[in-house]
């Protein structure tokens, strides 16, 4: 099985040598390896574009979000926060989302415009440091600074508790009723320093 994204996107990178570290690590995980494959997944090298997209995507539907993210990218032309600053929030709302979420929207270009988030070198911060600077706005929690770790720092050991699809997988790979913070530790320090890579196969795992 492989996840397959669109042409000519960026992805995560990943090799052999993870591949090989997991699957010495974890005899299981690297069945599972073999099973599914080399996974392709979509990144967005830009953190304000990226969190913007997530903050879009937040308990709705993919379709829907695909939805209001082409109206939002129309109205805006590009997705930077001085374009934000310009456009009003009923016009943010109007494109298919709540008052709240479009406060959050306006809130997190803001604090991007007065440099209360320096989102051109979070790059440079440790993935905790980048995890608190970012959960700090409103509307974004440590869930989705660790997505943003991920899918747009490309960060290597990220694996999030907060995560259902995450700890579903893992539930499945090892055949767990339940999922202790404890167990699910002992798991994520197996995976490390490679953590991102093991995410990705439980993500593929929690569906299967």
């Amino acid at each position: 099985m492989e996840q397959v994204s669109a042409p000519g996107c960026a992805l995560f990178e990943y090799g052999q040598k993870e591949i090989d570290h997991l699957k010495r690590k974890d005899k299981k995980l690297a069945v599972a390896i073999d099973k599914i494959g080399i996974i392709k997944r979509q990144i967005t090298p830009d953190p304000f574009r990226a969190l913007i997209s997530s903050v879009v995507s937040q308990q709705i539907s993919n379709k829907a979000a695909a939805t209001v993210w082409n109206r939002l990218c129309t109205l805006l032309e590009d997705i930077t926060p001085e374009i934000i600053a310009q456009v009003s929030l009923p016009e943010i709302q109007a494109c298919g989302m709540s008052e709240r979420k479009a406060g959050y929207i306006k809130g997190i270009a803001n604090a991007a415009n007065l440099g209360i988030v320096d989102f051109k070198s979070l790059h440079t911060l440790t993935d905790e440091e980048i995890i608190k600077k970012l959960s700090s706005l409103h509307g974004v929690g440590v869930w989705t600074a660790e997505m943003l770790l991920i899918f747009s720092f490309c960060r290597p050991d990220v694996v999030s508790y907060k995560d259902l699809a995450i700890c579903r997988g893992m539930m499945n790979l090892y055949g767990l009723k339940e999922l202790s913070k404890e167990k699910f530790e002992r798991y994520r320090k197996r995976y490390t320093p490679y953590g991102t890579v093991a995410s990705l196969y439980l993500w593929a795992l929690s569906v299967m």
